[in-house]
């Protein structure tokens, strides 16, 4: 699984590709830049150079991203991602992919909204389709709605997450994680002996008749 920083500057290429293509392939510092945004990210980050290099180098290891050296009056090296061809993505799956990278968990409107700009899909349903397609070759899973929530949420499962997430269970109800459904049941507990103790009559003080 790829790092927390890995993803988001694969993220920041998948967005980039699509969305500024006369800039792209991408310069270090423009991808600096793109990582360190401030809207259209989650979390915020603030990456610097030397982390962007190192991560760029790692990816090229692994066979997702390509180093394009200066040429045709370009002075420095960019840097075009191949993890789509790596992966398999066709270019709807690659926008989701991309989104859930630089965003987190999102919901299938959030995503399809977000995602807009990279590949326009023709319906919520078309967008839940290529998730679950994602999700039968491992690289998506639907999580668990936390309380407060109205709609379940989906993860891509290439990198590491911000946050910890709990999976929905195929058959169970989407609703709050255990530790939530715990926490309420504690203080249902507590609230019940309460209750209890006022019901119970006080206890009867025992005297010593000795003399």
């Amino acid at each position: 699984m790829l790092t927390i920083i890995e993803g988001r500057v694969l993220g920041c290429l998948f967005e980039k590709e699509r969305t500024t293509p006369d800039q792209y392939p991408l310069t270090q510092n423009a991808l600096v830049l793109a990582c360190n945004q401030s809207t259209s990210r989650d979390p915020a980050m603030h990456l610097e150079d030397h982390d962007v290099g190192v991560t760029l180098t790692a990816l090229k290891t692994e066979g997702l991203l390509r180093f394009v050296h200066p040429s045709h009056g370009r002075s420095v090296t960019r840097y075009r991602q191949v993890a789509d061809e790596s992966w398999g993505l066709d270019v709807a799956a690659a926008a989701l992919i991309g989104v859930m990278l630089l965003r987190g968990p999102q919901t299938v409107a959030e995503l399809k909204a977000r995602s807009e700009r990279l590949h326009p899909f023709d319906s919520v349903e078309s967008v839940e389709q290529a998730l679950r397609e994602l999700t039968a070759r491992g690289m998506a899973q639907l999580l668990e709605r936390q309380p407060g929530q109205k709609e379940a949420r989906w993860q891509q499962l290439l990198a590491e997450e911000a946050e910890p997430t709990v999976v929905a269970q195929p058959g169970v109800p989407v609703s709050g994680s255990t530790a939530d459904r715990l926490a309420q049941l504690e203080a249902r507990v507590a609230r019940l002996e309460l209750a209890l103790e006022d019901l119970l009559p006080p206890a009867i003080p025992s005297f010593n008749l000795e003399q």
